[in-house]
């Protein structure tokens, strides 16, 4: 019996572990009374693991006391204090990067290890990010949205003046003071400084058509042509293709999911003939399903911008024209 629990705590800590985590196991058992240990990210985990366990053993009664509950109530909030930073899969800067921050982004505190923090995005993405690149004060709301790849962050508004910084297209921004064309910007972190008005556009001005969104995301992404690839890149410096199908729909005021499978199974099925905006996703045959890996988005029909690591960045190309777009096409989603 002890094996058969052992083996049910074993399946739930085998969920995906870009959004869940679950690192349960038994204690001790004895008579009718096992006790649970581990970790669960959150309340609803642990109940939910507790139900599995007494459906299949309903005679055991389990303890859960001492199994580790991450997200607290209240949530420890956190967010990026610098121009941008990497989410890790494990503390350490030698790990597999998943993803990257833009300044301000929220984060949900879960964990603390040597230096750096386990951490959920809003919509529920976790891994790790140095701790000292985040700081608990946030700006206030928001006003502005950043368009251009990279945006630099002068010490005063006028063009030859001291470069303070530099600041990542997709960040959103408070701005606090215009002058001349210039646009005077704080950052979460501390960091402040000047803009020509350009590189920026009111939240309150953003589209909200689909039409207008459409004609936006083919617009913006010829802005990022020529960028490398980098895997688990979300910026200027480097983009992967779900990072880059993300940063497009960000810039036209859209969340959607980090990764290409992620987008896939929550996007809506879209038919041909595609849209501006409509995203195209690739795979192959893995189990007798299809396995995400790819995503590109259409500039109308089978016309497609996307970063390639195959061209090593951001380009367009015919999917009927490239063998593999065209032998690995897996359908079209659209979040729009």
């Amino acid at each position: 019996m002890l094996d058969h629990i052992q083996s049910l705590l074993t399946q739930f800590s085998q969920g995906d572990k870009r959004t869940d985590f679950c690192k349960l196991e038994t204690a001790v058992c004895q008579q009718n009374n096992c006790t649970i240990t581990g970790t669960v990210l959150d309340e609803a985990t642990a109940i939910k693991a507790r139900e599995a366990l007494q459906t299949q053993f309903p005679t055991i009664t389990f303890d859960l006391e001492n199994v580790e509950i991450l997200s607290q109530n209240p949530p420890k909030i956190m967010h990026v204090g610098t121009n941008g930073t990497a989410v890790k899969s494990a503390p350490s800067w030698g790990s597999e990067t998943m993803s990257e921050l833009l300044n301000g982004w929220e984060l949900e505190l879960l964990m603390e290890r040597d230096g750096w923090a386990f951490t959920r995005q809003t919509d529920g993405y976790l891994g790790w990010v140095y701790q000292p690149y985040l700081t608990e004060t946030a700006v206030s709301l928001p006003t502005h949205m950043l368009y251009t790849p990279v945006t630099l962050l002068r010490a005063r508004p006028a063009a030859d003046a001291e470069l303070v910084g530099r600041v990542f297209g997709g960040t959103a921004v408070l701005v606090t003071n215009k002058r001349e064309g210039w646009l005077q910007l704080h950052l979460a972190g501390g960091l402040s400084g000047w803009i020509w008005r350009g590189d920026a556009q009111p939240l309150n001005a953003m589209p909200t058509s689909s039409a207008v969104q459409r004609q936006s995301i083919a617009a913006n992404a010829h802005k990022l042509i020529g960028i490398p690839y980098l895997w688990g890149g979300g910026t200027a410096h480097g983009l992967d293709c779900s990072g880059f199908s993300q940063l497009l729909y960000r810039l036209v005021g859209v969340t959607i999911p980090r990764d290409a499978d992620m987008q896939f199974d929550l996007g809506a099925p879209v038919e041909r003939p595609l849209k501006t905006g409509d995203l195209l996703y690739f795979g192959g045959s893995k189990d007798g399903h299809r396995s995400i890996s790819h995503v590109g988005v259409s500039l109308g029909g089978w016309k497609m911008i996307h970063a390639s690591r195959s061209r090593n960045g951001v380009y367009i190309d015919d999917v009927q024209a490239v063998s593999w777009l065209k032998e690995f096409y897996a359908g079209a989603r659209t979040f729009l």
